[in-house]
């Protein structure tokens, strides 16, 4: 639970920039499981082009393996938490921006305005 230690070890009264990054964390955590959840509901769907199939499953792979490698590469670059952090926001943002285009992009397709016979 990380809301815990939000409220009792940022509450004392000498300062730590690990309770700032639990928190960031945590916010990086949310968007990426509403973009886990976009992805999975666009994997699922029938009437989607199988030319973007492969990017969605691509997607998929990267989001589930995504914590793994950024800890593989912290031990293998000996890169700081905040710089981690960072990276994890770059590659959240990056995902959610793609997923994000394909959302709409199947969410215009199935919308009656881009089809003629209801003009």
């Amino acid at each position: 639970m990380r809301l815990l230690p939000l409220w009792v070890g940022a509450r004392g009264i000498e300062f730590s920039w690990k309770y700032i990054q639990l928190s960031f964390e945590a916010n990086i955590s949310l968007a990426h499981h509403i973009i886990m959840a976009m992805l999975i509901w666009m994997w699922t769907r029938n009437n989607i082009e199988k030319s973007v199939l492969p990017l969605i499953i691509s997607l998929l792979l990267l989001c589930s393996s995504k914590q793994t490698l950024l800890e593989l590469l912290g031990t293998l670059f000996h890169v700081s938490s905040f710089g981690i952090l960072s990276i994890n926001v770059l590659v959240t943002m990056l995902v959610g921006m793609v997923t994000t285009h394909l959302y709409i992009n199947l969410c215009i397709q199935d919308n009656s305005w881009g089809n003629p016979k209801y003009h």
